[in-house]
């Protein structure tokens, strides 16, 4: 960059574009509102970040973000502990969670199977997975991994692996809430069709 630019905001911009979806425009954007914001926001902002790494860990036995051991799902026991929802990232879990219709435990996988970045099912926490289910006390296992080839060859790795062992379901595929048949995509419209449900009479 430019000599007339400090080297601590060039470094903060820097920072900033290695998060996931900022570019160097936003990045110099957020950079500089920090640096016009009073100091008690960019204090604060910075003693979240180093609160955030120093509290967080991973649940040891569902391995979503926590600051407790077992974290607050896998500790309730008004939860149904023989069910297990297997998500690829923890952001999934608080989309679960928000329908207010899931009662049981999660496993995040943290990522999906995908050879061209390298990641194979040793990089996911899939023996781990393999592991709860063989201890026993586990009736099903729903496979809720995104709707793309990463995402299903995890699911169908997975399906290899446990099958036998325990029920295995995955989330339904279809059409969105105020979707119009138009405008969907032949694959989701195959889905849609193939998960058909029948009606129930009043």
């Amino acid at each position: 960059m430019s000599k007339a630019i400090p080297a601590s905001v060039t470094r903060l911009i820097d920072e900033f574009s290695r998060l996931p979806g900022i570019g160097p425009k936003t990045a110099a954007r957020l950079t500089y509102y920090l640096l016009r914001s009073p100091d008690e926001q960019a204090l604060s902002l910075a003693d979240a970040l180093r609160h955030l790494k120093e509290s967080t860990r991973y649940c040891s036995i569902c391995y979503n973000i926590t600051e407790q051991d077992p974290c607050a799902v896998c500790a309730d026991e008004q939860r149904d502990s023989s069910l297990i929802c297997v998500v690829e990232e923890p952001l999934d879990v608080i989309a679960i969670e928000r329908t207010g219709r899931y009662h049981g435990l999660y496993h995040v996988l943290h990522g999906a199977i995908n050879p061209m970045s390298g990641i194979g099912p040793d990089q996911l926490r899939i023996k781990e997975l393999i592991e709860r289910v063989e201890r026993g006390a586990v009736r099903e296992v729903i496979l809720a991994t995104n709707v793309s080839l990463e995402g299903d060859a995890t699911a169908m790795y997975i399906r290899q692996r446990l099958r036998g062992l325990v029920r295995l379901t995955r989330l339904a595929r279809g059409l969105p809430v105020g979707g119009d048949l138009e405008y969907a995509d032949s694959v989701t419209l195959s889905d849609a069709l193939e998960g058909r449900r029948e009606i129930k009479e009043d």
